[in-house]
């Protein structure tokens, strides 16, 4: 459903939306300044709003996925790396002699958890917009937001001694 929705407001101005300028510079520079990161999500977001074109429903809808595309691909990565830390640990504790619980997996149901907890907040949001066309830059603003956190939990884990 909320991939559907991001989709829809897309492709009903797929022309407009690429002439709309985005940058994810702004969010990476507030990340490097040493600001909270969180707080900085959606901050590259904002700027596109702020241009030419970025004003409109697809304009916001174009912006934000933008960003929430970059939060996805660093979730991902840390993920995978997360991950395969957790399996190499995993392995090095059955060595031991270990009963412990596999961590990846712990980390792989946590992360399969989420995600239907991460649509279902975002619906929620999106229902706060009475089916108006406010509703589809709101779940992808949520779905940006709430990436942008699992992602920097992710990866404050994996640099966890």
């Amino acid at each position: 459903m909320i991939r559907l929705a991001a989709c829809l407001i897309l492709a009903a101005g797929g022309a407009q939306a690429q002439d709309i300028a985005f940058s994810i510079a702004g969010t990476q520079a507030c990340i490097a300044e040493g600001y909270d990161p969180q707080s900085c999500a959606g901050t590259s977001a904002n700027d596109c709003m702020e241009s030419p074109g970025g004003y409109s429903t697809v304009g916001m809808g174009y912006c934000l996925e933008q960003e929430w595309l970059y939060w996805d691909e660093r979730l991902n990565t840390a993920y995978t790396a997360l991950r395969a830390d957790l399996a190499d640990m995993d392995r090095e504790m059955q060595e031991y002699g270990s009963n412990a619980p596999s961590q990846a997996d712990a980390l792989r149901e946590m992360q399969r958890a989420w995600i239907p907890f991460r649509d279902a907040t975002c619906d929620f949001e999106r229902s706060q917009w009475g089916g108006g066309t406010g509703g589809g830059p709101a779940t992808i603003a949520c779905l940006l937001q709430m990436t942008a956190r699992q992602t920097l939990y992710l990866e404050a884990t994996d640099a966890a001694p």
